[in-house]
């Protein structure tokens, strides 16, 4: 009997500590949501490329913690609903660790309100409106890339040094479109207290019918024009602006337009002199990058984009933030991310413990056409990193709500 009974518990033992075993060696899952269709597949796709090329590395060095990363991915065709459908599901169904991704930044608001009031971590990629950080921030949200306000501030330093008094702007009908522009025209007139707006059009994202627009603001006659329109909104608008010569009648300063994503498919199309944010990956001198990008070349033979460099360190920051909190209990994986430091391609980042976003940079600079390439590039461009231009921690403390 006794000897029955040791065997037993010899087995139960065994099986115990091969459940635990097996629980160590599963594959840490995370949930992507993103817009991989519709105006957002120019970026989302090589930011999937760049995702799938960091969890590769990751993994070839023996994952993190000892255990595979695994990425399950979903489309949210650039609606919130969807996001937030997607984001219950992947938490209860797949047993993700995190979310991260979204695009647009409607939709990332959606899915950050979901990540709160469901005390799940949420790492933000791409959507950039401020308040996703700051008014509407919490504990369980961190952010990568630099915001409307820092994109809008670095391209409002330059502006405030030209002559430009007359301004109009055309943007997207929706939170980041108001936001990009908000936060530019509120800093260039602090810097030039004599400017005026003559006009403001907001067409539907996706819907943009570039005539009437073009003839509206060429109507206003403004000294200079604020774009922050993108992906198939910004080519229609360039093609039809450059027929009834806009571009030669005003200044333009663009938010995203020196991103090969919506200057390369231009062609030589694309306008000349214009002011933007960007990313001139062909002229980024720093070994870390060059390697980079020679990966990246090699494993796709195709030059990377802004989407592809954002989709690798958002993933590097998760395997680094999981590693700091030593597993993927969400409580801890909060405290990972306050002050989390991460190298990166273009250098070291660090999301601030103060509002979770990341000190990543941008580059400003002047578009210009390489007829050798047969594409528009940036030129006299300068790396502004994040810090320069972030809110103290102070302020931060005004600007976000009670915890």
């Amino acid at each position: 009997m006794r000897a029955r009974l040791l065997l037993s518990l010899t087995a139960v033992f065994a099986l115990t500590l091969g459940v635990g075993a097996a629980a160590a060696q599963a594959p840490i899952k995370i949930g992507d949501i993103n817009s991989y269709s519709g105006i957002g597949a120019p970026f989302t796709g090589p930011y999937r490329v760049g995702v799938e090329m960091a969890v590769e590395e990751i993994n070839a060095k023996g994952g993190v913690l000892g255990r595979k990363l695994e990425v399950v991915f979903r489309d949210d065709k650039g609606q919130p609903p969807e996001a937030v459908k997607h984001a219950q599901e992947l938490v209860e169904s797949e047993k993700v660790a995190l979310i991260a991704g979204t695009f647009l930044s409607n939709v990332g608001l959606a899915v950050s309100d979901w990540a709160k009031q469901n005390k799940t971590m949420f790492v933000v990629a791409e959507a950039l409106t401020e308040a996703l950080t700051w008014a509407k921030g919490h504990d369980h949200v961190v952010r990568l890339r630099p915001n409307t306000y820092e994109q809008g501030r670095m391209l409002a330093e330059k502006a405030g040094k030209m002559k430009y008094a007359k301004w109009a702007t055309i943007g997207p009908n929706y939170e980041y479109g108001k936001r990009a522009w908000e936060t530019f025209r509120d800093r260039l007139k602090e810097l030039k207290p004599d400017v005026q707006v003559v006009g403001e059009h907001w067409p539907t994202l996706g819907k943009i019918e570039p005539g009437p627009l073009v003839t509206a603001i060429m109507s206003q006659n403004p000294d200079a024009l604020y774009v922050s329109l993108f992906g198939s909104d910004w080519l229609a608008f360039v093609r039809e602006a450059q027929k009834r010569g806009l571009f030669q009648k005003m200044f333009v300063v663009g938010i995203l337009l020196g991103e090969p994503e919506y200057i390369d498919p231009l062609k030589l199309e694309a306008p000349e002199g214009n002011l933007v944010t960007g990313y001139p990956w062909y002229d980024i001198k720093s070994p870390a990058h060059q390697d980079w990008v020679a990966r990246y070349t090699k494993r796709g033979d195709k030059h990377p984009v802004l989407g592809a460099l954002i989709g690798y360190v958002t993933y590097v920051s998760i395997a680094e933030a999981i590693k700091k909190a030593g597993g993927t209990d969400t409580a801890k994986l909060v405290q990972a991310f306050k002050g989390l430091k991460v190298e990166t391609p273009i250098g070291p980042i660090t999301f601030r413990a103060s509002d979770g976003q990341s000190t990543m940079g941008a580059w400003v600079g002047t578009t210009k056409l390489d007829s050798q390439r047969g594409v528009g590039v940036m030129v006299n461009h300068e790396y502004i990193a994040g810090e320069k231009v972030l809110p103290s921690d102070d302020e931060v403390r005004k600007l976000r709500p009670a915890p």
